[in-house]
């Protein structure tokens, strides 16, 4: 029978001790966030952001912007915001026209709880960065928390995303697994998904993956967000089909999302407390 992967409860565990830390260290934290245009999950996600924050006693700020902004301007606003938060996320996908790159390339590391600058990305890479990327952070927890091992297992990651597939196919590697990386431009996907010991997407599409897709008992990490014809959030595992055969499964709710917020507020402690 498959077990369900619960990122949500983990979440509340990270986020009382988070409350704990900060009390005790008596800190004084804000989170800043930076929203461009009008992203339906972006909100989503910096909805769970305030949240959590206000879980743990670190205060918000929300900074938005037009959808029409360009890149040396929103560059400027950063670097205005910069002194007056404790740690700053450039919420994700900028508009098409924004170099996204150049923009979270603006962060300086100490400030940076999303490990996107590439001077950020640099240390990750060479395992000397003090903290992980949010979704590295959350797949540690769940896999520490379920005993999962990884060494020696077969890892098949589709998508190559900012946010989730690069710096988890780092990780992987780091745990010393072996590791395959898919794409639309990928010839005989479900070749790779068969024989994947460890099952990992976070492309947003609906249904990407089903059951006979699978191999039988595999860890099925689903990071993926979108929207389906209904209107709800779903993940791009078709949940029905894959729990059948999956050894372990991540619900799309209550699975990667809210794990990954602890995750950066973990960073953010980390990163001002240098403990």
């Amino acid at each position: 029978m498959v077990k369900l992967l619960n990122g949500k409860k983990i979440s509340e565990e990270i986020l009382k001790e988070l409350r704990k830390k900060i009390k005790r260290n008596h800190l004084e934290l804000t989170l800043g966030v930076v929203l461009a245009g009008d992203n339906k999950v972006s909100k989503i996600y910096i909805k769970h952001k305030r949240k959590a924050c206000q879980k743990t006693g670190i205060s918000f700020k929300l900074f938005k912007f037009s959808s029409k902004i360009n890149t040396l301007e929103l560059k400027k606003e950063i670097k205005k915001i910069l002194p007056v938060v404790s740690g700053l996320i450039v919420q994700l996908p900028l508009p098409k026209k924004i170099k996204a790159q150049e923009v979270l390339n603006i962060i300086p590391t100490e400030k940076d709880v999303d490990c996107l600058s590439e001077k950020s990305l640099g240390k990750f890479y060479t395992g000397k960065f003090l903290i992980l990327p949010p979704m590295a952070g959350a797949i540690s927890q769940i896999f520490k928390k379920y005993k999962i091992k990884i060494k020696g297992k077969n890892v098949v990651i589709i998508g190559a995303g900012r946010l989730t597939g690069k710096p988890m196919t780092i990780w992987f590697l780091q745990k010393k697994a072996t590791v395959a990386v898919v794409n639309e431009f990928t010839k005989n996907i479900i070749f790779f998904v068969k024989n994947a010991d460890i099952l990992f997407s976070g492309v947003g599409k609906p249904n990407l993956i089903t059951g006979e897709m699978i191999k039988r008992g595999a860890v099925i990490i689903d990071a993926g967000t979108s929207h389906n014809k209904q209107g709800k959030l779903v993940g791009d595992i078709d949940f029905k089909s894959v729990s059948k055969k999956a050894g372990y499964i991540t619900p799309v709710p209550g699975g990667i999302g809210p794990l990954t917020v602890a995750c950066f507020l973990e960073n953010l402690i980390k990163l001002n407390t240098k403990t």
